[in-house]
């Protein structure tokens, strides 16, 4: 099987290996696994190592329990997302996976804020890769590479409204991702029911793909992951965010953030903008026309009558949907605005 590498943000990875449309099927209708071995990694043991990140981000992480995943944020003073990471604790150690490239910077920030913790945080990207599990047919993927039993249910809880009174957010995590070691070393962490993320040493990676193919879970690339992902409304940290990027516009407040825990920086704009309920943007999934057969490049402009009312992030070629993307738009851009992105035109996908 051969693999057409893909370029930009993924460079690193396998875009596809011969049919992108098919390994979206796969991934939609069975089972795939994708490599998604460009993610940063950062490993952070130590006996302090959860109250430490506890105070600094914007999730519940010293209500983390060993082989417990869950989403966190860092933040600016003015409340501007930083930095995004995927967390998983293993008793010993927490390991956030982040962006390509981006563990670098996560790190020296890290670093930084250490003072007298025990902790002792450093670049983990060349120990671990992180394989992607996408499809109805996960746990039997799983089960495949030893697991007694399927991963349990993810449990995520919805964001009190506006001016809620205290005690509405339990002493936890908003979003508890159930985990569990595997055999051969790592962690397979679930993130939704059809996906899990297997945290594997890079030396049991190709034996781990082996048992995986196996069992019935071809090789996707992640030109086909990416589609998923974009029809979902998934966003991507510095794809379909920018600098001014709140937590609430990037709809990263149910999964990644505690309205009740305090004293992490940009706390006070995180509780202004949801007390008073109206974030200046919203993440929205747009259709594209498809008058062009070039995905429009994220950053491009997105124009209503000609005015600018936001900036594309993502965009896919869907295996039902056509070409869509994600963009941030300004909060009073209707779902029935006639917009442009370029030369294309695009509709808004008002979802449910």
């Amino acid at each position: 099987m051969t693999a057409v590498m893909a370029e930009g943000v993924d460079a690193g990875v396998p875009a596809h290996y011969g049919d992108p449309m098919r390994e979206q099927r796969t991934l939609a209708e069975r089972v795939g696994v994708v490599d998604r071995g460009n993610r940063g990694v950062v490993a952070v043991p130590g006996a302090d190592r959860l109250s430490w990140l506890h105070d600094l981000a914007t999730q519940h992480l010293a209500g983390l329990r060993p082989h417990q995943g869950t989403e966190t944020l860092l933040l600016s003073p003015h409340g501007h997302i930083e930095h995004h990471a995927a967390v998983v604790d293993d008793g010993e150690t927490v390991w956030l996976d982040t962006e390509p490239g981006a563990a670098g910077p996560l790190l020296d920030y890290l670093l930084k804020m250490r003072f007298f913790a025990q902790a002792e945080p450093r670049d983990a990207t060349d120990e671990i890769a992180v394989l992607t599990l996408v499809g109805p047919l996960v746990d039997d993927a799983t089960t495949a590479l030893g697991l007694a039993e399927p991963l349990p249910p993810v449990g995520v809880l919805a964001p009190p409204g506006p001016k809620f009174p205290a005690g509405s957010v339990p002493d936890r995590p908003t979003a508890r991702y159930p985990a569990a070691s595997l055999p051969g070393g790592g962690l397979a962490r679930r993130m939704s029911p059809s996906r899990v993320d297997l945290l594997t040493p890079r030396s049991e990676a190709e034996r781990v793909v082996g048992a995986l193919r196996t069992a019935g879970a071809p090789l996707c690339g992640i030109w086909a992951y990416e589609a998923l992902r974009v029809a979902e409304r998934i966003p991507r940290f510095g794809l379909d965010t920018d600098h001014r990027a709140l937590p609430h516009e990037a709809g990263w407040l149910a999964t990644s953030v505690h309205l009740e825990k305090g004293c992490y920086r940009g706390q006070e704009t995180v509780a202004r903008v949801h007390n008073l309920g109206r974030p200046p943007r919203r993440l929205v999934l747009l259709h594209l026309d498809g008058s062009s057969e070039q995905l429009p490049a994220p950053g491009t402009d997105v124009e209503s009558d000609g005015r600018r009312v936001g900036a594309l992030g993502s965009a896919a070629r869907h295996f039902e949907l056509g070409m869509i993307a994600l963009a941030t738009v300004k909060r009073n851009v209707p779902d029935d605005a006639r917009l442009t992105v370029g030369e294309v035109a695009a509709a808004v996908d008002p979802g449910v």
